[in-house]
């Protein structure tokens, strides 16, 4: 267990804006940062995030919290575990107390999964280190591809002993279960025996973007026709590979950085442009480019530079990719090595001031390249060349964005020789059979919605969840500043008459509503925020120093999801640039007690209505027997409400 002192420290370290800045792309949009949801495929920022709060939203999915609350959803961290990350970014110590044998069993399935990979990586690590035949066989081959000590530490590379049970047997013995063994792909178990999964390869651990072990490559060093010259770890739980970008937790911050990510195709590729000086770079390891994958790089720049070998085959196969980035949205650009060369090979060969310099002059706009390699191809053949032309304007469709679609065209028909017209033309026709499909889905979608619409009664508005929400907000974000209150004593002039005569009087915000409240014996219907209401009361009436940041740390996730909700409500308006159309809202801290008397005086009102209504249905029901004291009761009240819908300045 981790010690509350060592939680609150992590708590007051941790900057909510830093940690989140590591795993998506944010960019300032007033006092707050926005971007694009992590957790839902889109192209328009709804996720924002408050320094001032130290809280996140994210509008298209509704979740949100504090920093632990991001890195439990996104991470899939267990909250100690969350802490324990926070405490290794930040250099806090914790004190923790050791784990029982109980509570190691009693950590879920992922979790075990994750232990299990982490005991794999540190073993493998060791055995390189350590033993006589991982320095004689892995090391040197390290060494021999020019990767230095640190190079090797750094991406925790390893090597798996040339033995059929030697890991399985360490891992048995150190109280792991053969099932999480099996189901990490770590181990292969068959009826009567079992063996290791990577006997006898180098090993490469695949890490998420918070830098937690999600499988492994392995790579073989004999010649061995059976066997692949590359092994990844199944599927599991925690690893999908189509999901994963080898190398992209030691590359996220320069990517942000450089506003820019290399696309390479293998563990060495990555490694080795590290090592020379270059981190903005990711591999697909060995896998073909997912629209998941390019999500993952989405959320840290909208630049992708892909790289690959000089050979036609390799081109060729990495040109399928393209269409999927530009299907995204992103600006890409291509740059191959001379024949014979690969990424990894030419960093060895060369100096970081001239790597970057070849990158800079080779890299070429992906319309350029897509179409002097296929030109090559296709030259003094007029229907190759046809084939080329369409295979481009293809290209050019999938763009999300007219404007860049309208260069590219242009583009292509000054490199091409073509005219405008026709590479116009053609790019309608793919439009025009897009859009057919893309309406053909949309049918089905409405016929599908039209069955669920006729099923779903339309929602009427909770007008008292709505205020009782509010009240929340308003205590959370005012409820200690004191203010002026405009309060209205109900009072019968010479006529007889009931008329609201204005005081005022100080007051803290928290006390105003809560005596309000009280004095009209009014309750909160929803049951989460009378839970709520009570708890902020509490907390403010024995702590004049209410800090919101450990309110909302302090309490369950449930809840904290719920006040990030209300508290972040007006933000995603800021996500709409009201400002770039000279509409400006008008800020709550300079009404604040305008606002409290309105909510308090709304909440009567309603309130009012819901008794009228009352004693409507009971003279309903008794229309031969109607009691003049109701009657009296419905005038009073509907005099009040006309009196409190003068204050708010409401026409009825």
């Amino acid at each position: 267990m981790i010690s509350q002192s060592s939680i609150d420290q992590v708590f007051e370290t941790a900057r909510v804006e830093e940690v989140i800045g590591d795993f998506v792309n944010l960019k300032k949009a007033g006092s707050n940062f926005k971007g694009l949801s992590p957790f839902s495929d889109e192209r328009t920022p709804s996720f924002m995030v408050s320094p001032v709060k130290q809280i996140w939203k994210d509008f298209s999915t509704g979740k949100g919290g504090n920093v632990v609350a991001f890195l439990m959803e996104h991470e899939h961290f267990t909250y100690p575990e969350a802490i324990k990350y926070l405490a290794k970014k930040y250099n806090v110590e914790i004190e923790e107390t050791q784990q029982s044998n109980e509570q190691k069993e009693a950590a879920n399935e992922r979790e075990s999964l994750y232990l299990v990979n982490e005991f794999a990586n540190e073993y493998f690590q060791k055995i390189l280190h350590k033993t006589d035949q991982g320095k004689s066989i892995g090391l040197s081959y390290f060494k021999e591809r020019g990767f230095t000590d640190e190079t090797i530490k750094k991406f925790n590379l390893g090597y798996s002993l040339d033995d059929w049970q030697a890991f399985t047997d360490e891992a048995l013995k150190k109280g792991y279960s053969i099932d999480y063994l099996e189901k990490t792909g770590l181990t292969i178990v068959k009826p009567d025996k079992h063996f290791d999964r990577f006997k006898g390869r180098v090993m490469f651990p695949i890490k998420s973007m918070s830098g937690r072990v999600l499988g492994f490559g392995g790579r073989i060093l004999i010649n061995d026709k059976k066997a692949a010259k590359y092994l990844n770890s199944p599927e599991s739980d925690i690893y999908h590979k189509s999901k994963v970008l080898y190398g992209i937790y030691n590359a996220k911050q320069s990517i942000a950085k450089e506003d820019n990510c290399y696309l390479v195709e293998g563990y060495t590729d990555v490694i080795q442009f590290h090592q020379t000086g270059i981190k903005n770079v990711v591999s697909s390891s060995g896998t073909a480019l997912t629209s998941e994958q390019i999500r993952l790089i989405n959320r840290l720049t909208k630049n992708i530079t892909v790289l690959f070998d000089g050979d036609a085959a390799g081109m060729r196969a990495s040109l399928r990719g393209i269409d999927l980035i530009l299907e995204q949205g992103m600006n890409v650009k291509v740059c191959s090595f001379p024949e014979g060369e690969d990424p990894d090979s030419f960093a060895k060969q060369n100096t970081l001031q001239e790597l970057t310099l070849y990158l800079e002059e080779n890299a070429k706009d992906f319309i350029q390249f897509k179409a002097g390699v296929l030109h090559e191809d296709s030259k003094d053949v007029p229907i190759k060349k046809a084939e080329t032309v369409r295979d481009i304007v293809n290209s050019i469709s999938k763009i999300p964005d007219r404007i860049k679609k309208e260069i590219y065209i242009q583009e292509c028909a000054r490199i091409m020789d073509i005219s405008e017209e026709v590479l116009f033309s053609t790019l309608a026709q793919i439009n025009k059979k897009d859009f057919q499909e893309q309406n053909k889905q949309f049918t089905k979608q409405q016929k599908a919605f039209e069955v669920i619409k006729h099923q779903q009664p339309v929602k009427k508005v909770d007008v008292q969840y709505v205020l009782e929400r509010k009240i929340i907000e308003i205590l959370l974000l005012y409820g200690n500043r004191v203010e002026d209150f405009e309060d209205l004593v109900l009072k019968e002039n010479d006529k007889g008459d009931l008329i609201l005569e204005p005081i005022i009087q100080q007051a803290k915000v928290f006390e105003k509503i809560y005596l309000d409240l009280q004095d009209d014996e009014m309750q909160f219907s929803n049951e989460q925020f009378k839970n709520l209401y009570y708890t902020i009361i509490d907390v403010l009436n024995q702590n004049p120093e209410f800090d919101l940041k450990m309110f909302i740390n302090s309490v369950s996730q449930e809840t904290a999801n719920e006040i990030t909700t209300i508290l972040m409500e007006d933000e995603r308006y800021s996500l709409d640039n009201w400002n770039r159309m000279n509409i400006y809202p008008k800020e709550k801290l300079n009404t604040v007690s305008q606002l409290v008397s309105e909510t308090i005086l709304s909440l009567r009102c309603f309130l009012i209505d819901q008794k009228v209504k009352e004693y409507q249905q009971e003279t309903l029901h008794n229309k031969n027997d109607v009691n003049k004291n109701i009657l009296e009761e419905v005038k009073d009240y509907s005099g009040l409400k006309m009196l409190l819908s003068r204050k708010l300045n409401r026409v009825l």
